[in-house]
């Protein structure tokens, strides 16, 4: 009888863990919120995050920031994005905190780089990551640092992930402890180790491009 009771609460057990969160419900921006500097100082300019066919969009222009009200840690993240018109940049931040902490722009993050045929790429943002064969991926060793003027872009595994433009990507993003790992449309695109930040927001970026995200969900993993 023992037993009978303890397989349906370890399956219980198993599920609640198991449940995703959606940071995106398809209708708003509830639990988000946006840091956009020119907006701030004119408030006539154009909100660059909006809801639109029940997509998240990030219109491009002004240049900023959305961001999750909540911080997470342990997780594995997934996004469904395609660049609704001309290919350009955008970018996900993983453990990003504080803010305008770079070129009065960017939190402190490990942002994971989506711009189109450089998907992958991770750029340093006032926080650090290594990878394997860093001088190959990163440059010169003297060049590193993660402010303005420094080497903080360390390169992807591969620029061919990414499927043709107006198509849909699936890039998921693994947070466990100080690893962050990267996979575009079921390829591993990098693997970084020994990141100086465990747990933040997570940001979306306006920068230059439009871009449509029609899925941004996210799973608990364990400690």
């Amino acid at each position: 009888m023992k037993r009978l009771l303890i397989i349906p609460l370890l399956f219980c057990s198993l599920s609640l863990f198991s449940q995703s969160i959606r940071l995106f419900d398809g209708k708003s921006l509830d639990g988000w919120y946006m840091d956009i500097p020119d907006l701030q100082k004119d408030s006539s300019n154009r909100i660059p995050f909006i809801v639109r066919n029940g997509m998240l969009v990030s219109l491009g222009t002004p240049n900023g920031h959305l961001l999750t009200d909540k911080e997470f840690e342990n997780y594995r993240l997934e996004i469904e994005y395609r660049f609704a018109s001309e290919p350009g940049n955008c970018g996900i931040l993983v453990h990003a905190s504080g803010s305008r902490n770079l070129y009065n722009m960017f939190p402190k993050s490990i942002e994971v780089q989506m711009m189109h045929e450089n998907a992958g790429d991770f750029w340093c943002i006032v926080e650090d990551i290594k990878v394997p064969d860093m001088e190959a991926r990163r440059g010169p060793k003297e060049n590193w640092g993660i402010t303005e003027g420094k080497g903080r872009r360390i390169l992807n595994l591969t620029d061919g992930s990414e499927k043709p433009l107006g198509e849909w990507n699936k890039m998921t993003i693994k947070c466990k402890a100080d690893t962050i790992t990267v996979w575009l449309n079921g390829d591993l695109v990098n693997q970084g180790y020994g990141a100086t930040a465990k747990k933040g927001k997570i940001a979306l970026q306006a920068e230059g491009a439009e871009v449509e995200f029609r899925r941004v969900e996210l799973f608990p993993l364990e400690k």
